[in-house]
């Protein structure tokens, strides 16, 4: 199965029913299928080969799930870029995959004119105006040298909506996935069809969703957890309501009830923000089926609130990679039991620890680094085969490569998997290894912190000291005392912060992760 084949098995069973729901605006799957197919039929009209790469620099709207499905139809490998990305870095990620062509808006192309961004290999730009695709205003060649541009809407109107040949199998590349780049130059995630199709299949199985689901997503489409809410409400059918920020924590409240949302994805920075709202338990969130959260784990006193608001939605606590999507996820039964763990491995997937001479860990609770085996993992960065090398290992069969994730994890006697760190996260003081999620889980605790994040500092006796930063509920009034005698009730010595910074917010990036190199 290719993954563009999700769209055509929906447009099929429920083509009149709402696929995408953005803005104000619906489209159905019916609508939703022709539009990708004239998207592909046009893109095949233009020259477009197979395995070319497409790039959507849109904002989450309708017009970025044609285009994704058009893509696939004509055989490409598309890419997601962030409207937030500045031309520097547009530019290098164009460059580094030779996009042949690009989808964007009007605030877009003028960045692109602008700042005199381009791709030796960039010929087609598709420029949308969402609702007023079709007033005159437009942008010709002229203004971008040697790239054919076109309206959208105009682009798709001038091309059949007939199902355009098919082209690729399943290990033909859907998807390049680039990387937060947290170390120099962004890497290009290969993804093939076979990779994301099993992703999305082996979640919505234990997800257990359904044609009547309907998922609220304020996650960017450049976020793989953002991507993976449209592919996989395409693949069972269900309706996918796309919103762009989470600023307004009452905006979602009153789309969740006005929709009858069933399934809210979201990460630790949504849930601080939803719980500080005083009257969030007085509202009727019975249709809510699920939460999931990924990205960071969900501190303990955060899930608790949660489950007094969503009384009738199960919890699933979840942990991935843009390498391979999604690892682990946690039952919601073993949520009171294990409300650290990320779980055990998803469905069809295999997890081991190794130490650090590549040997597997059979002692419980022994910190090692995860290694994923399966058919969701990625095939390689693209471009970047000693990178590629490190991270893509030969595996316990031969002729196989599994996946070294590069985060350090414990796994008890059952096989539950519980974060320990990012290897190039853990604090060396003193000649021990802390890592910062054992200290930020204490914060948490305290009743009136909403945010918390650890790092270490540079200090002339230990080597490095361990700093926390503290963003406090609103109203609540505590002391870096106060934090600090808590800290000493709960934790060692060599792990009580040396230093604590009152923040308003924290940094994070466009999935929602804290950026602790921004508070260095």
């Amino acid at each position: 199965m290719l993954l563009g084949d999700f769209l055509n098995r929906s447009a099929e069973r429920f083509p009149q029913k709402k696929a995408v729901i953005n803005l104000g605006r619906s489209i159905d799957y019916q609508t939703l299928y022709s539009s990708a197919c004239r998207l592909s039929n046009g893109l095949l009209s233009r020259g477009m080969s197979r395995q070319c790469r497409v790039a959507v620099y849109l904002e989450n709207s309708i017009e970025s799930v044609i285009s994704i499905f058009g893509i696939l139809k004509a055989g490409g490998v598309f890419l997601v870029i962030n409207p937030q990305v500045k031309s520097k870095k547009l530019s290098y990620i164009l460059r580094d995959c030779s996009v042949w062509a690009l989808i964007t808006d009007k605030v877009g192309a003028q960045q692109i004119i602008d700042a005199q961004v381009s791709s030796p290999e960039l010929k087609l730009m598709l420029v949308c105006d969402y609702e007023r695709e079709c007033r005159q205003e437009s942008f010709s060649s002229e203004q971008v040298k040697g790239i054919e541009t076109v309206m959208f809407q105009s682009f798709l109107n001038s091309f059949s909506d007939q199902e355009p040949p098919r082209s690729c199998i399943d290990i033909d590349l859907a998807s390049l996935m680039y990387t937060s780049g947290s170390t120099g130059d962004p890497k290009g995630v290969m993804l093939t069809h076979q990779n994301m199709v099993t992703a999305a299949r082996s979640i919505t199985q234990y997800l257990e969703n359904r044609p009547e689901d309907i998922i609220l997503n304020y996650l960017p489409l450049s976020f793989d957890y953002g991507l993976y809410q449209v592919l996989m409400g395409v693949l069972f059918g269900g309706t996918v309501i796309l919103e762009r920020a989470f600023v307004y924590p009452y905006q979602a409240v009153r789309r969740i009830l006005e929709e009858k949302v069933t399934g809210f994805p979201i990460v630790p920075a949504m849930a601080a923000l939803l719980l500080q709202l005083r009257d969030l338990e007085s509202y009727d969130f019975s249709h809510v089926r699920y939460l999931s959260n990924t990205g960071q784990a969900l501190p303990p006193l955060h899930i608790d609130g949660l489950q007094r608001a969503f009384k009738n939605a199960r919890i699933y606590s979840m942990y991935g990679l843009t390498e391979c999507k999604r690892v682990s996820y946690l039952p919601p039964s073993e949520l009171s039991r294990r409300p650290l763990s990320v779980g055990k491995a998803i469905p069809n997937t295999e997890v081991w620890l190794i130490d650090e001479s590549g040997n597997r860990i059979t002692e419980p609770w022994t910190v090692g680094e995860l290694v994923i085996r399966g058919a969701h993992v990625m095939k390689g960065y693209w471009g970047k085969e000693e990178e590629t090398a490190a991270v893509l290992k030969p595996g316990t069969y031969p002729g196989e490569k599994v996946l070294l994730s590069g985060d350090y994890f414990k796994m008890d006697e059952e096989g539950f998997l519980y974060f320990v760190s990012r290897k190039d996260d853990m604090i060396k003081s003193g000649g021990e290894r802390i890592s910062p999620r054992e200290i930020e889980d204490v914060l948490y605790e305290i009743d009136g912190v909403s945010e918390a994040a650890v790092t270490g500092v540079p200090d002339e006796i230990l080597g490095f000291a361990v700093k926390a930063f503290v963003v406090l509920k609103e109203g609540v009034d505590l002391t870096v005392e106060q934090i600090m005698d808590f800290c000493r009730q709960k934790l060692e010595h060599s792990r009580i912060p040396k230093e604590i910074e009152f923040r308003d917010s924290l940094p994070k990036s466009s999935s929602g992760k804290v950026c602790k190199r921004e508070l260095m």
